[in-house]
């Protein structure tokens, strides 16, 4: 008897000890205010200084940070995000993928579009709990044009199960721009009733934003779930048509002006921003998109853009100030050039430090895998043998032998973790 009273109190203090473990969450709500809304977090307002991806976050911390996005809810994307917030105390806007029709979903098949529904409500049943999750993101630059209503039918049948199911968490989901597409808004507001606030992906276009939203008279908060340079589909093209790629020192000025115009200069209209990308990725070229730039050793060093989204978030520039860059300067930019043929190239660059500077230079191929909507590419060859010779800020190069398009890169560095970067396209004719 004795034997199973002890037991029985094992028991009991085990399973008590289990439900003391389990995850609680932290409550989000929205508040209209006046003027807009707030976004409070354990009943205190937040303001949300973020970036998409979940990878390097002590550094995202370091500088100001406060939260991190994720585009889908797999284990393999949502376990390392979290884990990493937990560490550090950062929030998670958790991405629900949903499939774009350019990838051959069809949302007039219910069977599709239900087997979609109960994977992202499984999502949320499973992460529902973690402390770290803000906001739940229906969706990533599916809407198309946004005139299909199927398609934010879908969205929103997901919003309404998700409030009923989790009280803790605001509904979110996330179009590609605005601009001449503005009418995404008008449907959006007409089929989304359940989705508390909208996440905007802006990139040339994001000095718009604030007006588009204030035009169609938006009835719900917003948050900038993506921005950064000009994108390569708003870019001037040369005449075998690949995009100009603005230099880091350019993309800096990019960053600074769309945020101080589209988020801090909405008020209470929207409750932040994710910065894109924490990280590097090829889309058209491999030094496009990314603020942070890999040093060959296993870490990455930032770019000018993460210096001034730093100054944004915090007030302060950080200790150490990333390398100013100009654009390349060759005879062979954006011209047709003889197989074999040799040019120089040369960059001014300065560090607002004082650093001595190392200039890193490469030719590569053009991208052979372009894609839309930032769906993932191969990265190109690069070609070390047409690099003829490298002294700092000059380089001399060899046309390669095989026609077709190709790029002049340079990386310069300031040996404290800073970076910059330009290059400029070449075409390789026909003997």
């Amino acid at each position: 008897m004795r034997n199973r009273l002890v037991h029985a109190l094992l028991l009991i203090f085990a399973c008590s000890c289990g439900l003391l473990a389990q995850p609680k969450p932290v409550k989000v709500e929205i508040k209209k205010v006046a003027d807009g809304w707030l976004l409070l977090r354990a009943g205190q307002p937040y303001y949300i200084v973020g970036a998409g991806g979940n990878l390097h976050l002590d550094l995202l911390k370091n500088l100001g940070g406060n939260s991190i996005r994720t585009w889908d809810a797999s284990p393999d994307e949502i376990g390392p995000a979290l884990q990493g917030a937990h560490r550090l105390g950062l929030t998670v806007a958790a991405g629900l993928a949903m499939a774009p029709e350019r990838h051959g979903f069809d949302y007039g098949d219910p069977a599709q579009v239900k087997k979609q529904y109960d994977s992202a409500i499984a999502a949320v049943e499973r992460y529902k709990n973690d402390p770290a999750i803000l906001v739940w993101g229906i969706g990533n630059e599916m809407e198309g044009d946004g005139t299909k209503p199927e398609i934010w039918k879908a969205v929103n049948d997901i919003a309404r199960q998700i409030h009923r199911i989790d009280p803790n968490h605001p509904t979110m989901t996330v179009i590609a721009g605005l601009g001449p597409h503005a009418i995404k808004l008008v449907e959006f507001m007409k089929h989304c009733p359940d989705v508390d606030i909208l996440g905007i992906n802006a990139y040339g276009r994001m000095a718009t934003v604030i007006d588009d939203v204030r035009a169609q008279r938006l009835d719900r908060p917003y948050i900038v779930t993506e921005f950064g340079p000009v994108g390569w589909w708003e870019r001037p093209k040369t005449s075998w048509n690949v995009p100009l790629e603005p230099t880091s020192s350019e993309k800096a000025e990019t960053y600074q002006r769309s945020y101080e115009h589209s988020v801090k200069g909405a008020g209470h209209l929207a409750f932040g921003s994710y910065v894109f990308l924490w990280g590097a990725k090829q889309e058209r070229t491999h030094t496009w998109f990314g603020l942070l730039l890999p040093d060959g050793k296993g870490g990455v060093e930032k770019t000018a853009a993460v210096d001034v989204i730093s100054y944004e978030w915090t007030g302060k520039w950080p200790a150490n100030r990333s390398p100013e860059i100009s654009p390349i300067h060759s005879s062979a930019a954006e011209k047709e050039v003889a197989p074999g043929s040799e040019w120089t190239a040369s960059v001014v660059a300065k560090d607002p430090d004082g650093d001595k500077l190392i200039y890193d230079w490469e030719v590569r191929e053009e991208t052979h895998d372009a894609r839309e909507g930032g769906d993932a590419e191969a990265v190109p060859p690069a070609h070390p043998e047409a690099l003829l010779h490298a002294e700092g800020a000059s380089a001399t190069f060899r046309a390669p032998q095989q026609p077709g398009a190709y790029r002049v890169f340079v990386a310069v560095h300031d040996g404290h973790g800073g970076a910059a970067t330009a290059n400029t396209p070449f075409y390789v004719k026909e003997k």
